[in-house]
């Protein structure tokens, strides 16, 4: 007898992700893979859109003819800031644009002029200004910069959206991937913002449904629920505002580290934006304050240095304990050439303006001294992320999910920073997904209790003396 499965495609910048979950979101089955990056006109380099389309039609073909398995639903979740444009005939006009890719100053200025001061602006949307990476941008910038392209648009999707229009040929919009650092919504009047209408790029953008909304399709004569996609750091935190009944804080890990506090009320101010500290809309339609910081590229980008210097693989780090002799010798004698200062953050994170030359590594004694270091460093720029987070809120948990609860070193650190305060790792594996599948949950899905999935493991804090002192300066 075949098993009831939710099918889950779950694109990240790095890794594309295919899962089935049983009725219980225990994964039954998947596959992973990493697509080689293409260049844009620009040469400059960005996913690799026709391959991914090609991935997704195959696996979801494959297992739609598996006789083990019985799909019922499918959902997407996906990296935001990143728009595809559709030709009338629902063919990509353009490349999948880097967010990372530079927006031309003049452009940058000509939409401030129009439209109003950075600051002010970035109060409305809930979001910094953060060139690409404010996707409404990207289609500013078609329009000016690429005029013959922008004419061939005829529907502009969120890239969760396009992943789900591959499958169930209807286009639809999503308010967690319209409220991701876009630029494109009006966090104060709840709707999107002037500057779209005035550019006339409203009717660009298919209607807003719910995140939960679900669309039949027929394949293989057998009808399939399909979701309509949902922005994966919103994703994450699905899991979470649905089993917990106390306040927390969520730390999303991964490229970036997003954390989420669903429980402030407390506007954002002009500091806060220019800090990285943003606002998202929720699945329920509710804004969430989060703060991000790109610390996992960081973080390769370094260990990689230090892997290739010191002769050891680039997974060596996973091994590595925390030995506190180490840190309280790097806490007594703080020494700034020794020091790791953010190499890859394009001005991101809580310290946009920290800048510093990327440390020599033979002031190191061994990997383990240099690792330690590396960490050290990132757990303070952490730090500050996750205060900007919490704000005034009274909170005393902090769940975290994803990569880095693998890096024992990082999270004893990071829980030691804050004593007052409870770290959890949770069990709970693929979180993205599994919120991309929860979001379906009454679709498809007649189970009434979800409490398994939880389990959290506590991390116990450290007393080492000088850490909250420590700064990267």
């Amino acid at each position: 007898m075949s098993q009831e499965v939710v099918a889950i495609f779950d694109v990240g910048k790095t890794n594309k992700k295919f899962y089935l979950f049983n009725r219980q979101y225990e994964p039954v089955f998947e596959s992973s893979e990493r697509f080689e990056e293409v260049k844009d006109e620009d040469d400059f380099p960005c996913d690799d859109l026709p391959r991914l389309r090609d991935w997704i039609k195959f696996e979801f073909k494959e297992i739609s003819k598996n006789p083990a398995f019985d799909v019922k639903a499918i959902n997407f979740t996906a990296y935001g800031a990143s728009l595809v444009h559709l030709n009338e005939k629902g063919y990509p006009v353009t490349p999948l644009y880097n967010y990372l890719k530079p927006l031309p100053e003049d452009v940058a200025r000509q939409f401030y002029e129009k439209y109003g001061h950075q600051d002010d602006f970035a109060i409305r949307t809930a979001s910094p200004a953060m060139g690409m990476l404010n996707s409404g941008l990207q289609l500013y910038w078609l329009k000016y910069k690429r005029p013959a392209l922008f004419q061939e648009v005829k529907t502009t999707l969120h890239f969760p959206q396009y992943l789900s229009y591959l499958i169930v040929k209807k286009a639809f919009s999503e308010i967690t991937s319209i409220g991701c650092h876009t630029a494109l919504w009006d966090f104060q009047k709840n709707r999107s913002h002037d500057w779209v209408y005035a550019e006339n790029l409203n009717h660009l953008f298919p209607p807003v449904v719910s995140t939960s909304s679900v669309e039949t399709i027929q394949y293989k004569r057998k009808n399939i629920l399909c979701g309509v996609g949902i922005h994966d750091s919103s994703a994450a935190l699905v899991p979470y505002l649905i089993g917990l009944d106390s306040t927390f804080m969520l730390m999303s890990s991964g490229t970036w580290i997003i954390t989420f506090n669903p429980f402030s009320e407390v506007p954002l101010t002009v500091e806060d934006l220019k800090r990285d500290c943003l606002q998202y809309m929720n699945y329920r339609g509710t804004p969430t304050k989060a703060s991000r910081i790109f610390l996992g590229n960081e973080h390769d980008h370094s260990e990689k240095r230090i892997a290739t210097h010191f002769n050891k693989s680039e997974k060596y780090h996973k091994s590595v304990v925390l030995d506190k002799t180490i840190i309280e010798r790097l806490l007594a004698n703080p020494f700034r050439k020794r020091k790791f200062f953010p190499q890859t953050m394009h001005k991101t994170g809580p310290l946009p303006d920290l800048n510093g030359p990327e440390v020599d590594l033979s002031v190191f004694n061994s990997y383990e001294e240099a690792y330690h270091q590396l960490v050290l460093d990132l757990v303070y720029l952490q730090a500050l992320s996750l205060t900007l987070a919490k704000g005034s809120t009274d909170i005393e948990k902090v769940m975290i999910t994803g990569g880095f609860c693998d890096n024992t070193l990082f999270m004893q650190l990071l829980a030691s920073y804050f004593p007052e305060m409870n770290f959890y790792t949770s069990t709970l594996k693929r979180a993205t997904a599994v919120g991309a599948a929860l979001v379906l949950h009454r679709h498809w899905n007649d189970t009434q209790t979800l409490d398994h999935l939880f389990d959290f493991e506590k991390i116990d804090p450290l007393d080492l003396k000088g850490l909250r002192q420590y700064q990267l300066t």
